[in-house]
């Protein structure tokens, strides 16, 4: 029974070279993925909801009943994983790890419509399809990449973000004092200023909402300035820690080893 558990285990993660089995799951699971994508996509269109709906819906039935079944097969062979060893903690562990909480909620909306009739739920629960995607992220060693950076560095990151959302709220408050009497209507409180302030530290700049007093002129140039460094600093962050993450590769990878593809090097005789 362990050695199956294992050999199980071993299917479903990435396919490592040579590994036939794995390679298989690996390009069934793309290809679900990918139908239920384009299934969610295009079912959005009337035309072909009506043609096509039997097609569509077999492709969710097969689809989800496969998911749902190595959604399970990873929870039963975690376990041969020396991280979730324990058999009860480690599935529970295993279980609310990133990765397998979205495949939860990959499957989850199917099984959730069953027990509603209210079309707006359906409806959500329909257009949450496009999650199957991430599931992607599992076989992307980019995305793994930069969930463990995220990861590294969500000290900085959530300190970022709160400096922003603090910016965000005292430059809604400016412009309100600054725009409310000239227009009443387009900043009647801060919480409407607060579209504002979105739009242009985004430096989106949707033109609905803007200042028309010298005052809320120069407090927008002001804040569109800072917007601009605002919204560097996280994509800085993210650099930083892709810049570490491949230093730390780079001196942990053995002599002969590509530093690219991790393959052998072979020098010519």
């Amino acid at each position: 029974m362990e050695r199956a558990r294992a050999r199980v285990w071993q299917i479903l993660e990435p396919a490592k070279q040579g590994d036939l089995a794995s390679a298989i799951c690996d390009a069934v699971i793309f290809t679900l993925i990918a139908c239920n994508v384009v299934a969610a996509v295009f079912g959005t269109v009337e035309t072909i909801e009506r043609a096509w709906s039997r097609q569509l819906e077999l492709i969710e039935v097969v689809s989800l009943t496969i998911f749902t079944v190595e959604y399970v097969a990873r929870v039963w062979s975690c376990v041969a994983d020396p991280r979730y060893a324990a058999p009860v903690t480690g599935r529970v562990r295993f279980a609310l790890t990133p990765l397998a909480v979205l495949d939860l909620l990959v499957i989850l909306p199917f099984y959730v419509s069953f027990l509603t009739i209210d079309l707006r739920v359906l409806r959500v629960l329909r257009l949450l399809r496009v999650l199957r995607l991430a599931k992607l992220a599992r076989y992307n060693r980019a995305a793994l990449a930069l969930a463990e950076v995220v990861r590294d560095k969500r000290a900085e990151l959530v300190s970022t973000f709160v400096i922003v959302a603090i910016l965000l709220l005292i430059s809604a408050s400016l412009m309100y004092s600054a725009e409310h009497e000239a227009q009443p209507d387009k900043f009647s409180d801060i919480p409407a200023a607060m579209w504002w302030a979105v739009v242009t530290l985004a430096t989106v700049g949707y033109g609905d909402v803007y200042p028309v007093t010298p005052a809320g002129k120069v407090i927008g140039a002001i804040v569109s300035i800072l917007g601009i460094g605002m919204f560097a600093l996280p994509a800085g962050i993210l650099g930083a820690g892709f810049s570490e993450r491949l230093s730390k590769e780079h001196d942990n990878q053995p002599s002969g080893v590509c530093p690219h593809c991790g393959k052998a090097l072979h020098s010519e005789q």
